[in-house]
């Protein structure tokens, strides 16, 4: 937790272990400690949309024949854990709705600790509270908390809406961590850096809860519920929604909040030979003291010059909390002459080891373009004479390319086999959750910005077929040099259609490919990917690129990755989520060297399209069809190929399994594209 920048724990649903808080003291964590009370299954119909009828019909928050055992709860809870200074607030507990018990607990606690406040999501109206709070609240109703707005909060009138506004405002549960995602947690920070009544939140959850065991055959894997036997009540793989996995590793949207919600913030400026470099120290209490500011220029992903810079603030020993400091660092001018793209990266580090990470940690980083008058390659240009036409049929090469009556077959002398249209995506949790409605249709910050209601984007997908899209050729032309196809790529009965357009051109020992993706009209929702597939050999078991790394990103979700060279094992470009979906997908590839046995075997390299847009690859063992058919890792089957994804766009994340759907600027809505490569052997 230390480690990705998490500084607070809601201890939902109970009291934890007492050595939980003895290392919260000890590592500097604040905690709301959470009574052991919930009575969720009370509650009867009724969702955000629309409220049902006695929807806590029996409730015993409000029936006195619970009173006693209600207060006891609360007082066990404080006795035990009052003397642990981490402890900055009391929670009455969770989803229990509101009643005269819960307000005899406040009224308890405030009487017993009154240094402490006292926090409960359920009283939305703040009757006996000291913290307003909100879970799964949408960008639209957390602009309305924080701003000065008069407009009514949920359940709540206009003289106890202006009372809320006026106590601090937590997030109890936010950023639903299911599956791949969440997406767009900037958005949430970028509220808090607004509005001062707005402290943040706690993510929901920490930790994926499967249960190790075996299938029949003795494979290893973690379970969720339906994989035990038995036909009791479960949630099926619902419990798979924490930050790391069951075994802890940590995962990509772990990685994201750590980025989004680091302590130190840059603001970078190039003029010339010179970088100027804000840092501004978002910590509650300590300065920078504690910190190195380690810097470095790359070129196309090598370092070619690097230090350490002092960052002063008004006193001398660092940045004190609150305040900013500046640094200025010189560039060697030689440097901006260089042919290629020159990345200029700072980051915070710990100077020294601490009790939760080793000296030099990195807790903080960011990055800037440095303008280069040799920065921009020449793309992939096209040849102004195309020769005399000639017979598709039988075989050709164009440089490392091999075709077969105008398919491809080998790059490199190996069997290749696309580009291959590819839209669908194994459907994330978030793609197949329906929490709130869908952003596509209405505007985000109406109401409380819960969208229009309707089905999920998996169930839209597969309704439009995009995971079963059969090709017809439609035109096919070869010369000495280049060879053009036209594929026509449809569902079954389905008038909506994609033309793929490709164009290859033999260039020396290269070939060059140009992709247009030209969708038809009628289509009437966002898609997943707009890209291709190519089919590689099994044995392609490693990549060596330069992009942005090391991590994945998706358009709402890639704070936590840098633009440099980065190298990985195919095992380990995806993540191996208890319900398989996608993952894996890198933004913004330049170049990709594709290698078998540590041994490099393909370039491929990605010119910008007419806006200045990259695309991103994935390579994995199976395809997204193989991924999105399995309810757990070892139901893959045996690989038979690598599987390269070259995306010209990708959908979001959100994190719609349960709250707000992506954002407008993050959904794919279908548009021409365009991605423009070139191979080499090597």
């Amino acid at each position: 937790m230390k480690r990705h920048n998490v500084n607070a724990i809601r201890t939902s649903h109970y009291p934890p272990h007492p050595r939980v808080l003895d290392l919260a003291d000890e590592l500097g964590f604040w905690v709301m400690l959470e009574c052991d009370i919930e009575t969720h299954a009370f509650h009867h119909g009724g969702s955000q949309f629309e409220g049902g009828t006695d929807e806590w019909m029996g409730n015993p928050s409000e029936d006195p024949g619970w009173r006693a055992t209600y207060l006891d709860r609360m007082e066990r809870t404080v006795e035990r854990d009052k003397n642990h200074p981490s402890i900055v607030m009391w929670s009455l507990g969770n989803e229990s709705g509101t009643g005269a018990n819960l307000a005899a607990m406040a009224e308890w606690v405030h009487s017993r600790d009154p240094g402490r406040p006292v926090h409960y999501e359920g009283d939305h109206a703040g009757d006996y509270t000291d913290v307003y709070s909100r879970m799964y609240a949408s960008i639209a109703e957390v602009t309305s908390i924080g701003s000065d707005s008069t407009a009514l909060l949920l359940n709540a009138s206009g003289a106890q809406s202006a009372r809320q506004r006026t106590k601090p405002f937590l997030l109890c549960e936010y950023v639903h961590a299911m599956g791949n995602g969440p997406g767009g947690i900037d958005l949430y920070e970028g509220l808090v850096d607004r509005y001062p009544r707005l402290h943040g939140g706690f993510v929901w959850e920490w930790r994926d809860h499967g249960i190790r065991t075996r299938t029949p055959d003795g494979v290893e894997f973690f379970g969720y519920g339906g994989d035990f036997g038995g036909g009791g009540v479960h949630d099926g793989h619902f419990c798979m929604d924490g930050m790391v996995l069951s075994d802890g590793t940590p995962t990509p949207g772990l990685v994201e909040f750590a980025a989004v919600t680091a302590p130190i913030r840059f603001a970078i400026r190039v003029d010339g030979e010179t970088v100027t470099v804000r840092v501004g120290n978002r910590r509650h209490s300590s300065g920078t003291g504690d910190l190195t500011f380690p810097w470095r220029l790359e070129l196309d992903g090598e370092a070619v010059a690097a230090g350490v810079v002092d960052v002063e603030g008004d006193e001398p020993g660092g940045v004190r909390a609150g305040e900013t400091g500046v640094a200025e660092i010189a560039i060697d001018g030689r440097h901006l002459q260089a042919a290629g793209e020159l990345w200029f990266t700072i980051t915070a580090a710990l100077a020294h080891e601490t009790p939760w990470a080793p000296e030099g940690h990195v807790i903080a980083a960011a990055q800037a373009a440095v303008p280069s008058s040799r920065s921009e390659r020449p793309g992939a240009s096209r040849r102004a004479g195309r020769g005399q036409t000639q017979d598709p049929a039988g075989r050709c090469t164009l440089g490392p390319a091999e075709f077969a009556d105008g398919r491809l077959v080998a790059l490199g002398g190996r069997p290749v086999a696309g580009p291959r249209l590819q839209l669908w995506r194994a459907p994330t949790d978030n793609d197949a959750g329906s929490h709130m409605g869908s952003y596509d249709v209405s505007d985000p910050m109406e109401g409380r910005g819960l969208g229009i209601p309707g089905p999920s984007y998996a169930s839209i997908w597969r309704d439009a077929g995009l995971d079963r899209l059969t090709p017809r050729v439609v035109g096919l032309e070869r010369t000495a040099s280049t060879l053009s196809r036209r594929t026509r790529w449809a569902a079954a009965d389905s008038r909506e259609s994609v033309i793929l357009e490709e164009s290859w051109e033999s260039d020396g020992d290269q070939v060059l490919l140009t992709l247009q993706l030209i969708p038809s009209s009628r289509w009437s929702a966002v898609w997943p990917r707009a890209g291709v597939r190519f089919d590689l050999p099994a044995d392609v078991d490693e990549v060596d690129w330069f992009g942005t790394g090391p991590g994945e990103s998706y358009p709402d979700s890639r704070r936590g990755v840098l633009v440099g060279r980065y190298r990985e094992g195919i095992d380990r470009l995806t993540v191996p989520y208890a319900w398989p979906q996608e993952s894996g997908h890198r933004s913004d590839m330049r170049r990709l060297d594709l290698l078998t046995g540590g041994r490099p075997w393909l370039r491929v390299t990605a010119d910008p399209d007419a806006r200045g847009r990259r695309p991103g690859f994935t390579l994995a063992r199976h395809t997204a069809e193989e991924v999105g058919a399995a309810a757990h890792q070892h139901e893959l089957p045996a690989p038979r190929a690598g599987y390269l994804y070259l995306d010209a766009a990708q959908n979001g994340l959100g994190s719609r399994a349960c709250g707000p759907d992506v954002w407008p600027d993050a959904l794919l809505r279908p548009e021409t594209r365009s991605i423009a490569l070139r191979f080499a052997a090597r």
